[in-house]
């Protein structure tokens, strides 16, 4: 049974892969995020003069052992550990979206759904193959991601700045709990929406709005009003995993033959 599962599992990876109009998404949309964005913040703040009366407003806000560094410096920290982590909530969301959008309106546009259904595995078995497949390709693109990002910002800001910046707690926690308990919520709905969408367009159009909410954030990142803890991202990381978990019974319970071919 395990076999049947990861060969489900195997299938969808492939069909991603091998597609050139999914894949590419899926390249470039972290290389904006984690590498030409983040280049140049690093390059503007290694460019403007140590004087920005502008950034009084957003250093203010921080605690008074942050700016001990000096003002490049704590900018810099700034954006490593409160602005760009919320671009590891956008990007598992957008890697699970193009690969969970096609999961099972992709198997109608290739007349491979019926073929799927006679597979020696359960109805519920197949949905929690599908789910698992978006899963796994969203953590695989955010850790590689976060390990890029790491690699191009550090190498950037210890030749222009002589030092390095190290993370802060909260990147394993975002990494390792949050961004995965949200990329399930996206990826169960975005799933369970593919089974009712007629075309790939429908099911795309539909797990964009998904999007949104993480657009809100970014915006308060920017105007300095999320700068937070440890703790909360822990609080809010058990939120999203039970409110994945209740989802993802849901969801099951309610997805049919159908559901499916209708």
């Amino acid at each position: 049974m395990k076999t049947a599962i990861y060969a489900v599992i195997r299938k969808d990876f492939k069909s991603v892969t091998d597609n050139r109009q999914l894949f590419l998404p899926i390249l470039l949309v972290p290389v904006i995020l984690i590498v030409i964005i983040p280049t140049i913040f690093v390059l503007t703040i290694y460019f403007v003069p140590e004087e920005m009366g502008d950034l009084e407003t957003l250093l203010s806000m921080l605690p008074e052992s942050a700016g001990n560094a000096g003002i490049q410096h704590t900018i810099l920290r700034v954006i490593l550990n409160n602005l760009l982590p919320v671009f590891f909530l956008i990007i598992p969301i957008m890697t699970s979206s193009v690969m969970a959008a096609s999961s099972f309106v992709g198997e109608k546009e290739k007349y491979t759904l019926e073929t799927l259904l006679y597979c020696p595995l359960s109805l519920g078995q197949i949905f929690y193959a599908k789910i698992m497949a978006s899963f796994l390709m969203s953590m695989l693109v955010s850790l590689l991601s976060f390990a890029a990002m790491i690699l191009v910002m550090e190498t950037e800001i210890a030749v222009m700045f002589g030092s390095i910046i190290l993370p802060s707690l909260s990147w394993p926690v975002l990494l390792l709990l949050l961004s995965p308990s949200v990329s399930l919520i996206a990826i169960t709905l975005i799933v369970r929406g593919s089974a009712k969408a007629q075309s790939m367009e429908e099911s795309q159009q539909k797990a964009v709005f998904l999007i949104l909410p993480l657009m809100l954030l970014i915006v308060g990142q920017f105007a300095g009003i999320l700068l937070v803890s440890v703790w909360l991202l822990l609080v809010l990381s058990a939120i999203c995993a039970f409110a994945a978990w209740i989802l993802i019974r849901g969801c099951r319970n309610r997805f049919t033959c159908e559901s499916l071919l209708q």
